[in-house]
């Protein structure tokens, strides 16, 4: 579902632009849709043929996404493994410091080798209103007050339904633009479309080497950018709007955090008007890349650091529940599929 078919539905009844507004709000809010304004009740504010209408739409509404189940981490941090009205499954992560991170795809076409959802390959879009029920959800656990779309899924390609989303959460859902943050592996059309919005969110490009030779083995469908052809195009976004840019880099043990790499991104760094998020590899089973060690790890902030490159270490969360993004879709649908084949073999055998 997307959010004009959502609003087109509320004119249906009768809404006009202030219900609607309102209505906006206390979903994004995390609140009935019937809730009304500071002064006013709910009964009193709204018309009769939207208080007849609502519930039916209201039911669509909460049927658009639903917590499947909950995972608490050490580091304060809470995923969520989210249930969509077709049966399949998206992950959102509430983060410390009042941060959300969302899903836009179920599943991801770009195929990033050390990505758990990338594996799965794409299984289809998140509409707009799909993409904003997660931040309702959210909503109803904790405040969030920063929205990042570093979930499952590449948000360019699915880029009309999140910039829909980004909109809406920008003004009626009360969140800053600058705390709206587009996650993608560089796709022409955010470099076109972005600077065009209303609502102008943070980038986060994923940069992961400087070696434009390696960056297309670990990310095999994403467009031939080199890096400093990324860096160039995130600087010209990041000055005119005026939010530093975050580059992504998912540190792999032996691969990409060594002393050359690290002498070639000060050199490519080094002035802009950006950060690097350096993210330790998420280990899983029978995975072929490794975490570095902490000292690793550290070592190299320092050294980025004291050379004139912004530098943070950005732990994927939720790691001792084995949550880093994917997982726990992953283990869902080996489970589901697992009791399917359970439920075959059972009408075989009754069968025979």
């Amino acid at each position: 579902m997307r959010i004009q078919e959502f609003h087109q539905s509320l004119i249906a009844i009768g809404a006009r632009p202030c219900h609607v507004g309102r209505i906006n709000r206390a979903w994004l809010k995390g609140l009935a849709l019937d809730t009304g304004t500071r002064h006013q009740k709910g009964e009193n504010y709204f018309p009769l043929s939207v208080r007849n209408g609502l519930p039916p739409i209201a039911a669509q509404i909460d049927g658009l996404a639903r917590i499947h189940s909950q995972h608490t981490a050490d580091d304060g941090s809470l995923r969520l493994l989210v249930a969509l009205a077709d049966g399949q499954m998206v992950e959102s992560v509430l983060l410390p410091r009042d941060g959300l991170c969302i899903s836009s795809q179920v599943g991801c076409a770009v195929g990033c080798t050390f990505c758990m959802t990338g594996k799965s390959g794409l299984l289809r879009q998140l509409g707009s209103a799909e993409i904003a029920a997660q931040v309702a959800l959210a909503r109803r656990i904790r405040p969030v007050k920063k929205v990042v779309f570093m979930g499952m899924g590449e948000p360019a390609h699915n880029i009309d339904n999140v910039l829909d989303a980004i909109q809406l959460l920008g003004t009626d859902g009360n969140i800053g633009h600058k705390n709206l943050v587009f996650s993608t592996v560089g796709d022409p059309r955010v470099f076109e479309r972005l600077p065009q919005q209303q609502v102008k969110p943070a980038l986060a490009l994923s940069l992961h080497t400087t070696n434009a030779e390696l960056r297309a083995q670990l990310l095999p469908r994403a467009p031939r950018y080199s890096p400093a052809e990324l860096v160039a195009l995130g600087e010209e976004y990041g000055q005119r709007v005026g939010y530093p840019i975050q580059y992504q880099w998912t540190l792999l043990a032996g691969i990409n955090d060594t002393q050359q790499e690290m002498d070639a991104a000060v050199r490519l760094l080094k002035g802009k008007y950006g950060v690097l998020n350096i993210i330790p590899y998420n280990s899983v089973e029978g995975d072929s890349y490794q975490r570095p060690s902490a000292e690793r790890i550290q070592y190299m902030k320092r050294y980025l650091h004291d050379n004139g490159v912004l530098t943070k270490i950005r732990d994927s969360a939720g790691q001792d529940v084995d949550g880093g993004c994917g997982q726990l879709r992953a283990r869902a649908a080996d489970i589901i599929d697992h009791s399917r084949l359970l439920r075959r073999a059972g009408k075989t055998a009754a069968g025979s």
